[in-house]
C-alpha cells in the first residue's frame, strides 16, 4: 500500500523543488512589488502610485515600451520564420546543427556586451560606419542614430531573430509529409498546400513564438540602458531610476506600480502564449 502510494504521489514530488524555485525567486519578489504599488511612503494603502504611473510620463513610457515591443516583433517573427523554413529545408546536417548552436549562443547574448558590440560596429565612429563613409555612404546623414528606437530594434534583431528561428523549427519540422502527399495526390499545387495545410498548423505556434519575442523584447533592460543610456523613456529603464533614486527620491514604491503594470502585461501575453500553444500541440503530436 506505501509503494502504491508513493507512486501516485511521485509527479507531486517531483515538482516540488521547481515550485519551491519559482515561489522563491518569482512569487516573493512578484508580490513584494505587489504590495509595495499600494504602499505609500509612510507604508499605509495608497492609489497614489497606480495613478502616477498610468499619467504623465510614466504613461508614455508604456506606450514607448508597447510601440517598440511590437515593432521588434514583428521584424523578428517574419525573419525568423523565414530563416527556420531554410534551415529545415536544409539537406547539409553539420551545417543545420551549426546554425543552430549559433542561435543558441545569439538567442543569449545581450546587456552591456551587445550593446558595445553594436557601439563598436554601428555607432557614429563604428567600424561599419567608417568603411561605408569611406565608400561615400554615410548612415547618420539621414537622421538615423543607432540610441534611439530604430537603434533598439535593430539591436534585439540580434537575439530575437535567433529565437524564433530555435522555437519555429520543432512545429515546423513535425509537419507530416503524408499531409503533401495526399494533397499532392489530389492534384493541390504548392501555393494551395502552403495556404491550406502549412498555414493552419504553423500560424498558433508561429503566434505563440511572436508572444514569446514580445515579452522578451518588453522586459528587456540591460541592452537599452547601456546603449541609450536611459535616454529613451521605457519602462524597465524607468523603475530602474526610480529604484535607484536618479530621478526623485523616495519613489521606489512608485517603480513597484511600473513593475506591477509590466506584471499585468506580461501576464496576459503569458495566458494567451499558454492558450495559443496548447492549441498549437494539438496539432503537432
Amino acid at each position: 500500500m506505501a509503494i502504491k502510494v508513493l507512486r501516485r504521489r511521485k509527479p507531486i514530488l517531483g515538482a516540488v523543488p521547481f515550485v519551491a524555485y519559482v515561489g522563491i525567486f518569482l512569487g516573493i519578489p512578484a508580490g513584494s512589488v505587489v504590495l509595495n504599488a499600494f504602499r505609500s511612503q509612510s507604508g499605509s494603502f495608497t492609489l497614489s502610485n497606480i495613478h502616477s504611473a498610468l499619467s504623465g510620463g510614466y504613461r508614455q513610457s508604456f506606450i514607448q515600451s508597447l510601440k517598440l515591443s511590437v515593432i521588434a516583433t514583428v521584424i523578428a517573427a517574419i525573419a525568423g520564420l523565414l530563416v527556420a523554413v531554410a534551415v529545415v529545408g536544409m539537406k547539409d546536417g553539420a551545417l543545420k546543427r551549426a546554425i543552430m548552436a549559433a542561435s543558441g549562443v545569439f538567442a543569449n547574448t545581450g546587456g552591456v556586451p551587445l550593446a558595445f558590440s553594436f557601439v563598436a560596429t554601428l555607432g557614429n565612429f563604428g567600424l561599419i560606419t567608417k568603411i561605408l563613409l569611406s565608400g561615400g555612404v554615410n548612415i547618420y546623414s539621414g537622421g538615423f542614430t543607432l540610441y534611439s528606437v530604430t537603434g533598439l530594434v535593430i539591436v534585439y534583431q540580434y537575439f530575437m531573430i535567433p529565437l524564433m528561428v530555435l522555437v519555429m523549427i520543432p512545429p515546423l519540422e513535425g509537419l507530416n509529409s503524408q499531409w503533401f502527399e495526399a494533397a499532392q495526390t489530389l492534384g493541390a499545387s504548392w501555393p494551395t498546400m502552403w495556404r491550406s495545410i502549412v498555414a493552419p498548423v504553423i500560424m498558433p505556434p508561429f503566434i505563440a513564438a511572436s508572444l514569446l519575442l514580445f515579452t522578451d523584447a518588453f522586459a528587456a533592460y540591460a541592452t537599452a540602458a547601456a546603449l541609450t543610456s536611459g535616454t529613451i523613456p521605457l519602462v524597465p529603464i524607468q523603475i530602474g531610476s526610480l529604484i535607484q533614486g536618479n530621478v526623485v527620491a523616495n519613489q521606489g514604491n512608485l517603480g513597484a506600480a511600473l513593475g506591477l503594470g509590466m506584471i499585468v502585461i506580461v501576464g496576459v501575453v503569458a495566458i494567451a502564449y499558454v492558450f495559443v500553444s496548447r492549441r498549437s500541440n494539438r496539432w503537432l503530436r
